[in-house]
């Protein structure tokens, strides 16, 4: 982040505090940072809704107005007691700070904080609250719930502005507001945290799925359908229950421990354990769209962003050393393909290294990093290493999309394993008759499919692509002598497996073309009197009408495009 921009958001939130105290005296302070977003800062003990931002801003523009200084104050721990007398966090905090304290101070509030700040309050020149949601202390469910401020501030009120605007396109193009409204998928609390998708959502999830297959095909993936559910002995055996496992839905069956998958590789090291393998059966592609089940705490459910039950377009490649490069060449190939051509992102590469805590030779990661980083370069890819970040088995490349309003969204994930093949025994004959562990690449380009589709319809504002509408055209009548008519177009627009619907309603044209509209149809085509006797289409697409159309031409060119994903 901007540093200056990191001083302003940093002492914007002071500011908040400083507040929130004056309005709220006993409101216990939490923590208040900076974000790549804004800032925001946790209490305790406060009673507040949406409609009490307005007063907090204007309490903070009051503070700002009269300009006040930062001022650092460091401390011994001893003095920092006292000067947090009755701030319970503030005291947990202090207790596991391990260098010398310190404190800033601004109209009258002092806080502990390690700073930076701006100089003075009056260097704040646009802000503004945005909303608030609950936060446990120390991002823990143990702990208390405590109310968090969600804030954000620039260096200029246009950039502030600009922010803004696209908060109000991103609010226009929300994929659970789109989903209601479009009749896509719905969320009910007898299954939290799992999209139930309707007629239309189905369609939609099946046609992302068939794309997948088609390409599959071509480049010689074999799909498999394996079990939701496994003896923990097989998560021992992968390292999932060791460093997974507060992820997973454990249960007990015929008085063993069992788990609902979170993921498919260690299934697909058992489809590989199946045969006797050979090098020339290498590389081996398995693909799999089996449902996942992930524990998600409640509080970070999001939608289809962030659910329990969900399904990637997961495959694990098998393969030796010397094929690495190729295939993450064409995997990188893949990517490019399905977010160029098909849905329009840009994207960003990069790099996650060895973690903390990782499994295996320090020697074989090093190893597996340095072979990454080669292919990288080898294709010209400009990417970001990101120190620390990759799988407990191994490193990956991961790719940034950004949508339409530049947000960034991490799907596509290539993740290199020389651990689980060695945890599994898995081999195969090499050329010299001898047993040789093979090479383990994880890869999903979409990632979790509803996921993608939640992204999808903000990225389209819900206008979705010809091929994967649900409905991809419909037929409007002007009166009931058009229905004979309108209903033969209808029939052939069918054979040539378009997704059309006739609306014959006893309602005005402009209402029926509203109600197309509204439910973000592509293609809208209305019979009157004139097509009747002409034998010919009125065809409204993107706004615009074009008369005379040939029937047979037009359904010709729109199954076309459909077929061609255009």
């Amino acid at each position: 982040m901007d540093k200056q921009l990191d001083k302003v958001r940093h002492s914007a939130s002071h500011i908040l505090a400083a507040a929130i105290k004056k309005l709220y005296p006993k409101a216990q302070l939490g923590i208040g940072p900076a974000t790549e977003e804004g800032f925001y800062y946790d209490f305790d003990n406060i009673n507040v809704t949406e409609q009490d931002l307005k007063k907090i801003e204007e309490e903070m523009q009051g503070i700002i107005a009269n300009n006040p200084k930062f001022k650092k104050k460091c401390t011994t721990k001893k003095e920092a007691e006292k000067i947090l007398n009755g701030e319970r966090y503030k005291l947990e905090l202090l207790k596991d700070l391990k260098e010398k304290p310190s404190f800033y101070t601004v109209d009258n509030f002092t806080d502990l904080c390690k700073g930076p700040h701006l100089s003075s309050a009056g260097g704040i020149e646009a802000f503004k609250l945005l909303r608030i949601a609950g936060a446990y202390w120390k991002g823990d469910s143990k702990n208390k719930m405590l109310t968090r401020i969600y804030g954000t501030a620039f260096k200029s009120k246009k950039e502030l502005a600009d922010y803004l605007e696209t908060i109000r396109q991103a609010e226009l193009r929300n994929h659970l507001k789109l989903g209601k409204e479009l009749g896509l998928f719905s969320f009910h609390k007898e299954s939290p945290g799992v999209p139930f998708f309707h007629q239309k959502g189905t369609i939609i999830y099946n046609e992302i799925l068939q794309f997948l297959r088609e390409e599959y095909k071509k480049e010689d993936y074999q799909e498999v359908i394996t079990p939701l559910i496994y003896d923990k002995s097989l998560w021992e055996t992968s390292g999932h229950w060791e460093h997974f496992k507060e992820d997973m839905f454990i249960l007990k069956v015929d008085n063993r421990e069992f788990a609902l998958k979170p993921m498919n590789c260690p299934s697909h090291c058992l489809i590989y354990k199946n045969s006797l393998r050979s090098y020339k059966e290498l590389p081996l592609r398995i693909a799999d769209f089996a449902p996942l089940h992930r524990n998600e705490l409640k509080g970070v459910l999001a939608g289809l962003t962030r659910i329990r039950k969900f399904s990637q377009d997961d495959a694990h490649i098998f393969l030796t050393e010397d094929q690495i490069e190729s295939e993450i060449s064409k995997l990188i190939d893949f990517t490019n393909y399905v977010y160029k051509k098909i849905f329009n992102f840009e994207y960003t590469a990069n790099l996650s290294t060895r973690p903390e805590k990782y499994m295996g030779d320090i020697k074989l990661w090093n190893k597996a990093e340095k072979i990454l980083k080669k292919v990288l370069k080898n294709k010209k890819i400009k990417f970001n290493i990101k120190k620390g970040e990759g799988a407990f088995y191994g490193p990956k490349i991961d790719f940034d999309f950004k949508d339409s309003l530049g947000r960034l969204h991490q799907l596509t994930t290539i993740q290199l394993d020389f651990q689980l093949p060695k945890r599994f025994n898995l081999t195969y004959e090499g050329e010299d008759g001898r047993k040789h562990a093979p090479v383990m690449i994880h890869r999903a380009i979409l990632g979790a499919i509803e996921r993608f589709m939640g992204i999808l319809i903000e990225q389209y504002s819900g206008h979705f692509p010809l091929w994967l509408s649900p409905v991809q055209a419909v037929i409007v009548t002007v009166n009931d002598d058009c229905k004979k008519f309108a209903k033969e177009i209808e029939a052939k627009m069918k054979e040539n497996k378009i997704r059309v619907e006739l609306d014959d309603r006893p309602e005005s044209i402009g209402k029926k073309i509203r109600d197309a509209e509204n439910q973000k149809i592509n293609i809208i085509i209305t019979i009157g009197e004139k097509e009747v006797k002409n034998k010919t289409l009125a065809v409204r697409q993107e706004g615009k009408v074009k008369f005379g159309i040939s029937p047979e031409r037009f359904i010709e060119e729109t199954a076309g495009k459909i077929k061609e994903r255009c």
